[in-house]
């Protein structure tokens, strides 16, 4: 007899996460990954949100949609406040109508980056800029939604989808030979499908296990640190290995690349808790960034070959 697979809901259909997530859960037999965004789901509209997962009725779902575009939310505040701040209240209150657990991601800017040490899901919160402003409101309207929840802080995410600094590191580093890249902010990139193999792990967790330990606010990067030139070097290193483009790095002050949202100048993450609880912890930066670099540079090359291949068949000799 078979068996139904789990459903997973996954909020949104092009982030990287979300891709991810695709990728990854086709690797399971028994999930089913139902991405769902616009106009279906539009988290700028929130009456949208219930309807949709009521409608899909999933056995959990993963709440990865997000105004993500850091700088513009400090102008587009009010789009940045319901996607972030009121779409997740609206999600956990479908969820626990269902009765299914929600896996929500948010991100290391609710902390203002002064700790000297990687930050413990225990530290008081103080985001600097309206990104991490909404992210926070909208991780207390879920836990307000929703006991059945886990709430799962990353951040410097990147995946060969989408854009993102790795992508833009070689695309850059194609027509350039040197590259100003700030070395005074410090995190743990983290890739999508670490981010997507982890989610799927502690959903399959909230599912089996009704155990409150396992709910709650969780920490999840991967394992090691960086500043964003220490990731541009290991970038192009990786790169040179697979025969792509490098640029030299110069190291550089952010105050000598101002953006309009202040980033956190230490975005570590303590990670033991999700280790402990959930058994999950992602694998070190450098080995998963250099599996993203080779086949980003793979599919950059089959792109170009099939454009090759179209002029050619365009412009016959």
């Amino acid at each position: 007899m078979s068996v139904r697979p789990i459903r997973i809901l996954v909020t949104g259909r092009q982030g990287q996460v979300v891709r991810s997530l695709i990728e990854r859960g086709a690797l399971h037999h028994d999930i089913e990954m139902l991405p769902l965004g616009r106009p279906d789901l539009d988290l700028l509209d929130t009456e949208t949100i219930a309807a949709a997962i009521l409608g899909s009725r999933p056995d959990a779902i993963v709440s990865a949609a997000a105004f993500t575009a850091v700088d513009l939310a400090e102008t587009e505040t009010v789009a940045a406040h319901k996607c972030n701040g009121l779409a997740p209240g609206e999600i956990g209150r479908a969820a626990a109508e269902l009765g299914v657990p929600v896996v929500h991601l948010s991100t290391d800017y609710v902390f203002d980056g002064q700790n000297a040490a990687p930050y413990a899901e225990t530290d008081p919160t103080a985001p600097m800029g309206v990104y991490g402003c909404t992210k926070l409101s909208g991780e207390k309207r879920l836990a307000s939604a929703t006991g059945n929840y886990a709430i799962l802080r990353t951040g410097w995410v990147y995946s060969p989808f989408g854009k993102n600094f790795l992508k833009t590191m070689l695309r850059l580093a194609a027509s350039r030979d040197d590259l100003a890249v700030v070395d005074d902010q410090v995190g743990t990139p983290t890739s999508a499908l670490d981010i997507a193999d982890a989610v799927i792990a502690v959903v399959r967790n909230l599912i089996a296990d009704p155990d409150e330990r396992l709910r709650g606010v969780f920490h999840m990067s991967g394992a090691g640190q960086a500043s964003w030139a220490d990731f541009a070097v290991a970038i192009f290193a990786a790169s040179q290995l697979a025969g792509g483009p490098v640029a030299a790095v110069s190291r550089i002050s952010s105050r000598d690349y101002p953006t309009p949202a202040q980033r956190p100048a230490n975005s570590r993450l303590d990670c033991a808790k999700l280790a402990g609880i959930h058994g999950v912890a992602l694998p070190e930066w450098k080995v998963s960034s250099a599996e993203v670099v080779r086949q980003v540079l793979g599919d950059m090359r089959r792109s170009s070959a099939a454009v090759k291949a179209s002029q050619d068949i365009q412009s016959p000799q």
